[in-house]
């Protein structure tokens, strides 16, 4: 894929896995939009793209807030007018053996409210100006870690994990994923998800007390397969390890789990049937 000055948003792209992909995509000569919670990352991350003779700019955002995701969806809207690539990198991890449950700014499950809800909310947003910019490719960062979503207890009020709540967000991303493939077939948008790496050299894996045994170059090579090889146009509502195509959980296939995610995440980000029959014809 031709990458000179396509405008490519990246969330979570101020550290980790997503900070080497920003800079690749930038040193590949695309406009990187920079996402982070952390102005001074933020500006050093630019800085870096910048040094190599890139473009990027930084947009900060805490996604645990659904207001904020909006407010990053404007701030992406107010700066271009195509958006080639979004990648849906931004999450929280397991916390640890540990973990407490927390809440989002909206109270929902952190992790849920993070890993998934936010990448839905901003696709959505976003999804008239993917549309205007096609051919364009929508990536979601998931995890071989997946668990069933209990849609009895989607905000795991019972019997807490923070490994639980990590794997169930990390599924709902791949389910999205497959519902938004079928719903955006024809339109000249690719959506696929992955498993980047087992155990990054990263800040969340560190943070679970896990000792890394990958590297973040080893993830973002699989990252930017996804965003920009060219045998992958046209085949969507994938999911992939590393590189190789997979099978997730089989529950992402099940058409009628997928119909009552949708519905959830419609009414917790208080998006109407009607916007959504309208975003995804």
């Amino acid at each position: 894929m031709e990458l000179k000055d396509k405008t490519i948003l990246v969330t979570g792209s101020t550290d980790g896995v997503g900070r080497v992909v920003a800079e690749r995509l930038g040193a590949a000569g695309a406009r990187v939009l920079v996402h982070g919670r952390d102005a001074g990352r933020g500006k050093a991350t630019v800085a870096a793209i910048e040094a190599k003779g890139g473009k990027a700019e930084f947009l900060a955002a805490d996604l645990a807030s659904l207001a904020e995701v909006r407010r990053l969806a404007e701030a992406v809207l107010a700066r271009t007018d195509r958006l080639g690539i979004l990648i849906n990198n931004a999450g929280v991890g397991t916390g640890g053996q540990n973990a407490k449950r927390q809440v989002s700014a909206d109270g929902y499950e952190l992790r849920f409210a993070v890993n998934y809800l936010a990448g839905f909310l901003l696709t959505s947003e976003l999804l008239p100006l993917i549309k205007a910019s096609t051919p364009a490719r929508i990536v979601n960062v998931a995890s071989a870690g997946q668990q069933a979503i209990d849609f009895d207890d989607v905000m795991l009020t019972h019997g807490y994990s923070g490994v639980r709540a990590y794997c169930q967000s990390k599924l709902a991303q791949i389910l999205f994923t497959v519902d938004l493939a079928e719903q955006l077939d024809g339109t000249g948008i690719t959506v696929n998800a992955l498993h980047p790496a087992s155990y990054m050299d990263t800040t969340m894996v560190r943070q679970a007390g896990i000792t890394p045994w990958n590297s973040v170059e080893t993830g973002a090579d699989a990252i930017l397969n996804l965003a920009t090889s060219p045998a992958l146009e046209g085949r969507s509502g994938r999911y992939f390890d590393g590189q190789r195509e997979s099978r997730a959980d089989a529950q992402a296939y099940d058409e009628k789990a997928r119909r009552r995610l949708r519905a959830l995440s419609l009414e917790l980000t208080g998006q109407s049937s009607a916007t959504s029959r309208e975003q995804h014809p």
